[in-house]
């Protein structure tokens, strides 16, 4: 029997996966463990916390009830809601997730900084569907804990070598043309624990410093032309945000001018104070440093200004010792959010084998899917839309049959790029970074359906 007509004869009887556990770590154990270090004490404090909760969710949890075939009571009978009256209109002005998806909700992963201000919080990807990340979801990356500016007394300054300097207020900028477009950002320190060896138990720790979402604002190269920027003599330009930190980024004329943009929006209402309300950066295809928050000042000037964010942050450590600085494009990766670590399939049979693919060169060309971990591989479904420096969502079919797997995704994009193994990077980067790792991630399903993270080739 061919593999299509396995997968149309399992169609009719899907299998359901189990949820990986959310909660596993107590608020008490983050706060121990960003005071005192992630130790190898403490790391094994963490495995043996997931492990419990692992143990602890059975097949109530994930989410899904199982048809009787019996007869199910659900549809047989009539439900309290569909008998009383329901709750009124605006009972929630503001509109609220439902209680039963409670436990889907970012996560601080311990042991990253000292405190929480300093922090990430990240983004939940093995429980969110097509490209779209919810405002509430949003990973989260400060340097000095976010504030809820006020608008009215938020001010944008633009200097440097530009003819006139100019002074925007909010009214200012949102009384200009403005354009919408949909990006993914991505902290360049997404997958940083993966560079030594395998770090973490889920995708929401791997990969969970990703969101995607629809950005409103204007270009900065309007802004450029309002204050008269020299284009020969002006380079760079230098962003300063305005939070305690002082966060500034540096970049090249050439990118100010293409897509970046100042915006106010995020997926049709005003960012959230916590992704830079007012106004930030939006910089499509680079690291999320450089998407600067809180933005307070634009300069314009004949070289790069490497400040500390530059010169000592944010830099990769090569194999013979030198920094390399000014790394920015997040290059062609991928990663599959269903099955994924922390799962575990139930039976066997049919699964949809769903995922994410990004590139910050532009476009995701295709995705190929391996069970075997990378000896074969099959072409999976994109789905639509695929847009330029956005995440791809892609689906495939898989009938297991009870065998151990290893699963991988690898994306290619329309320059052509191809989404390395562990291997092939360690080889020009070494095992000392912290940035930039866009590897091909694995999984393991094991024979009782438990999907594990694992590092191959």
């Amino acid at each position: 029997m061919s593999e299509r007509s396995k997968t149309m004869q399992s169609l009719s009887n899907p299998n359901l996966i189990r949820k990986a556990p959310e909660n596993f770590l107590s608020q008490e154990a983050i706060a121990q463990i960003n005071q005192h270090g992630a130790d190898e004490t403490r790391r094994g404090f963490l495995r043996k916390s997931f492990m419990a909760a692992l143990g602890g969710v059975g097949a109530a949890g994930s989410g899904l009830a199982l048809a009787n075939p019996q007869g199910d009571p659900a549809i047989l009978e009539k439900q309290i809601w569909q008998t009383t009256l329901g709750k009124n209109v605006a009972t929630e002005p503001y509109g609220t997730p439902s209680i039963y998806e409670k436990n889907l909700v970012r996560r601080e992963s311990p042991g990253l900084t000292r405190v929480s201000a300093a922090s990430v919080a990240f983004t939940p990807l093995q429980g969110l569907f097509g490209i779209i990340t919810p405002n509430g979801l949003h990973f989260e990356r400060h340097h000095q804990g976010w504030y809820n500016i006020d608008p009215n007394k938020h001010r944008l300054m633009i200097n440097g070598l530009v003819k006139n300097e100019k002074v925007f207020t909010m009214n200012d900028l949102m009384r200009l043309p403005s354009v919408s477009r949909i990006h993914f950002i991505e902290c360049g320190a997404n997958t940083g624990l993966e560079w030594g060896n395998v770090a973490v138990p889920t995708v929401q720790y791997t990969h969970g410093m990703l969101s995607c979402c629809e950005f409103t604002g204007v270009p900065l190269s309007t802004l450029l032309d309002i204050c008269g920027a020299d284009l020969k003599k002006g380079k760079f330009i230098l962003a300063e945000g305005g939070d305690g930190s002082g966060m500034t980024r540096t970049m090249s004329m050439e990118m100010a001018l293409d897509d970046v943009m100042v915006a106010w929006a995020m997926n049709g209402e005003m960012l959230r104070p916590e992704n830079g309300f007012p106004i930030r950066l939006v910089v499509p295809g680079v690291q999320g440093v450089s998407w600067v928050k809180w933005l307070r000042r634009i300069e314009v000037g004949d070289m790069s200004y490497a400040t500390k964010d530059e010169a000592i942050h944010y830099i990769d450590l090569m194999p013979d010792g030198l920094h390399r600085q000014y790394t920015s494009i997040q290059e062609c990766k991928s990663v599959i959010t269903t099955p994924s670590g922390g799962q575990q399939l139930f039976d066997k049979g049919y699964y949809n084998v769903s995922g994410l693919a990004w590139s910050g060169r532009g476009k995701i060309k295709r995705v190929d899917v391996s069970f075997d971990g990378g000896n074969n591989w099959r072409t999976a479904r994109l789905e639509t839309p695929v847009l330029t420096k956005a995440l791809t969502r892609f689906n495939i079919d898989w009938v297991w049959d009870g065998s151990p797997t290893i699963m991988q995704s690898r994306a290619i994009d329309d320059t052509g790029y191809v989404q390395p193994t562990i291997r092939q990077l360690r080889a020009v980067r070494g095992t000392r970074s912290i940035y930039h790792n866009n590897a091909i991630q694995s999984w393991k399903v094991d024979t009782n359906g438990e999907v594990s993270n694992v590092q191959v080739g």
